[in-house]
């Protein structure tokens, strides 16, 4: 078993947890250090990484895998891994090197242990110089080894040396990022007494710039005349001696102006027990009952007792932090709540995890919604919809269509939801069209009309296009919810109806309304086709709810993002997504891919938040290899291995068995609930509703044949434009004929695939449908008609 995924992270947010989490000190500072996350970037699953996972499952450590450098940039920018193994055995996946270049080009990579697998080389062979990893940003090398015991002492180590050390680091900026908004000035000098730092303070209370200081002795700038003389000599005595000094002290700024000051100087003990800094701490001193204290008497050196060394102070300041107590008095009677205020905003504010600027952008907006009339918060919902979907920031140009409802306030906000068409090139479109009809919060809010037709789900001629209209284009998100609770699908994921309903919304939000096919009602057509074959008495029996699950998933999610082209077009153009996956199931990988990064990035809407582990990783697979038997590369070699694995042999059982009636059924049980068949009949299912558009009633296959045909005639425009090879000729509106288009799909693709179908799910109402769209197509043929419908009679 491997390591979790990115999105099983985001599901199982404690990871594989056996240790508390560990505590640091630098100095006073306690750090509460959650469980060390690593990410694991190897291409291929092996014993290796599969040594890892289990080393950080050992350890308590949280682990991520990802297979590609994007994938892992991506995570890691999530995540912020403390450890990074880069499997560097094999280039031709991708280079080690390469990868660990675009980690440390990110700002969080700063703090991170980054560690190379190198393969094992032969005894006769040298060493290699572990400089080319150094120089590319490695941390160090680890020779592959599997054993579970090795990696588990390599990532130990690197804990309690690289990571503690990083961790402390981390406290430091933290720490200086305070003195930085402190009040008081800061400075810091080495044990010779040469500054090290200077915060804004300090800059502007004594009229220096920090880079004046740094590097100098302190003997080098300036004194003021108005110190005792002896002054300085007891404060180097005290300090030397690891002791605290505190007192008034009088300093000479830039301009040559003497200003007096409260000063408190703490030495700092480092390595061997020696003093390494010293902190002064400054501040003026502001005498309100105008008593001058002789300097005799202002001195105070902690842990001395003698007079003879130092003096006490008879008059300790109070003062207990670094706000600065005129600015407070000076708000008058307002000043404490106003104060309370603030120190309650900023609570909050460090109770965030503050991520990308988007996050930020959200969360105002959620913050907005609270107090927003009920329109304004449902078109806010909207606006949170885009941002979480979509791409934001590469060039654009804007785009819009009409949006009566929402479309000023949208704007107003946010750009349009990112649509890729090809290449490197990008232009804007709105992912749906809007309207003012309010999403259910329950079944029992579907508008009556929306309901009605809802009723008559379960019957083949359903027509999903009038759903399509009085849902003003959003009907996978009420048909998802009817059928879905209809398979008691939140029961089984254990989810609620509202996380349900918000994953449908955001699902449907992610396909393009301005594609004439590859939409929304596509997906929901094919949910549709899907629901009905489940239904089906030997589908029923052969799969088991979570296969139903998978494959009601699956449906909804099978064409998310579609960009309206296919894959041979996103490969002559060298679109990203092509090259991103190897020119090899270009579209149907985008789509499995990304239905889980949808689903995962937020809680609200992540219908596997609740799901164990063991059968998240079983319906993920499944999911997955359901999406990816929609590719049409392999459309034959589905379609052989049903006929061949379930088809013949249930019909050799029939035909050959002299048994009773009982051992048949018997049998053909056993052919149709092995693992191996149960794929291939969730595979052949979707495939099926995918294409079952040549089944449906005669109106509802014209409208979807007109639909397709517009795609590809956009397609072959647009390759025209471009220059690009026409991938589907035929498919020029100028000259097709789409009652041709339509006879060759079925001849080719249809007619074998629903008959193997029908044999196995029994469905004479599609075979009767096919039958006759068919004989409508070659009738428009023979009349050399080129349209959809025949000519109006003279």
């Amino acid at each position: 078993m491997s390591g979790l995924s990115t999105e099983e992270s985001a599901l199982f947010p404690n990871g594989p947890l056996k240790v508390s989490a560990t505590e640091e000190c630098v100095g006073p500072m306690r750090l509460t250090q959650e469980p060390i996350q690593v990410l694991l970037v190897f291409a291929k699953e092996d014993s290796q990484s599969d040594a890892f996972w289990w080393a950080c499952d050992r350890a308590g450590f949280r682990c991520n895998i990802a297979r590609t450098p994007e994938s892992a940039v991506e995570c890691f920018l999530d995540k912020h891994h403390e450890i990074i193994v880069i499997d560097g055995r094999h280039s031709r996946y991708f280079e080690p090197e390469a990868v660990c270049r675009l980690i440390r080009a990110t700002k969080p990579s700063e703090n991170t242990v980054i560690l190379a697998v190198v393969p094992q080389k032969p005894a006769d062979q040298d060493e290699p110089s572990v400089l080319p990893l150094l120089c590319a940003g490695f941390s160090r090398r680890f020779v592959e080894n599997s054993s579970v015991s090795a990696c588990y002492n390599e990532l130990i180590q690197i804990e309690h040396g690289e990571v503690r050390c990083q961790f402390k680091l981390r406290a430091c900026n933290s720490v200086f990022t305070a003195l930085d908004h402190c009040q008081e000035a800061v400075e810091i000098t080495s044990e010779d007494h040469i500054i090290q730092y200077v915060n804004p303070a300090f800059e502007r209370m004594m009229g220096y710039h920090k880079g004046e200081l740094i590097g100098k002795e302190l003997t080098e700038l300036p004194k003021s005349d108005k110190n005792r003389a002896d002054l300085l000599d007891t404060i180097n005595t005290c300090i030397k001696k690891g002791k605290e000094w505190q007192g008034i002290y009088y300093a000479r700024k830039k301009s040559g102006d003497s200003i007096q000051q409260h000063v408190k100087i703490t030495p700092v003990i480092g390595q061997g027990g020696k003093i390494r800094h010293f902190v002064a701490i400054k501040r003026p001193h502001i005498d309100n009952n105008n008593q001058v204290h002789k300097f005799n008497k202002e001195e105070r050196c902690s842990g001395e007792h003698s007079q003879s060394e130092c003096h006490s102070l008879r008059h300790r300041d109070r003062r207990k932090d670094s706000i600065d107590a005129r600015s407070l008095s000076s708000r008058g009677s307002d000043a404490p709540s106003l104060q309370n205020r603030r120190y309650s905003s900023v609570a909050r504010i460090h109770s965030m995890t503050i991520e990308a600027p988007i996050t930020k952008v959200i969360n105002i907006i959620n913050a907005a919604q609270e107090s927003s009339p009920v329109t304004v918060a449902e078109a806010l919902d909207r606006v949170l919809e885009i941002l979480r979907t979509t791409e934001l920031y590469s060039p654009q140009l804007a785009s819009k269509e009409d949006d009566p409802h929402t479309n000023d306030l949208v704007g107003g906000l946010m750009n349009d939801g990112l649509r890729r068409l090809s290449g490197n090139e990008y232009v804007f479109c709105k992912n749906m069209s809007q309207s003012q009809l309010a999403i259910p919060v329950t079944l029992n809010d579907v508008p009556p009309s929306i309901a009605k037709m809802l009723n008559d789900e379960e019957c083949w001629e359903f027509n999903i296009l009038e759903l399509e209209a009085a849902t003003h284009k959003r009907p996978l998100t009420y048909l998802g919810l009817k059928i879905f609770t209809s398979f008691g699908v939140c029961e089984f994921l254990n989810c609620s109806e509202a996380t349900l309903r918000s994953w449908l919304q955001l699902i449907e939000a992610s396909y393009h309304a301005s594609n004439s096919y590859h939409n929304s009602t596509h997906a929901a057509d094919v949910l549709h086709a899907t629901a009905y074959f489940l239904r089906k008495e030997r589908v029923k029996s052969s799969l088991d709810q979570l296969d139903e699950v998978a494959a009601l998933i699956a449906a909804t999610v099978h064409d998310v993002d579609h960009p309206g082209r296919t894959n041979s077009f996103l490969c002559n153009a060298g679109s990203e997504l092509a090259i991103l996956y190897n020119d090899t199931a270009v579209l149907e990988s985008h789509h499995a891919a990304l239905a889980f990064q949808l689903t995962v990035r937020d809680s609200k809407s992540n219908i596997f938040k609740n799901t164990d582990r063991n059968q998240y990783r079983t319906l993920r697979q499944a999911i997955i290899d359901m999406v990816l038997a929609t590719e049409m590369t392999r459309h034959f070699e589905h379609v052989s291995k049903f006929v061949n694995s379930i088809n013949k042999p249930m019909a050799a059982i029939e035909e050959t068995s002299t048994s009773s009636v009982n051992s048949d059924c018997d049998g053909q049980a056993n052919i149709r609930n092995s693992p191996e068949n149960r794929l291939l009949i969730k595979r052949m299912l979707i495939k099926c509703a995918d294409v079952a558009n040549p089944c449906r009633p005669l109106e509802l296959c014209i409208e979807w044949a007109g639909r397709i045909s517009e795609e590809y005639f956009a397609q072959t425009d647009e390759e025209k434009r471009q220059g690009l090879p026409v991938v589907m000729p035929v498919f020029d509106r100028n000259t097709c004929s789409v009652p041709k288009s339509q006879i060759s799909f079925i001849d080719y693709f249809i007619t074998d695939m629903f008959d193997a179908w029908d044999a196995f799910a029994s469905l004479p109402g599609l075979m009767e449908h096919l039958s006759e769209n068919y004989k409508y197509w070659k009738g428009l043929d023979e009349m050399k008609c080129k349209s959809l419908r025949p000519p109006p009679p003279s």
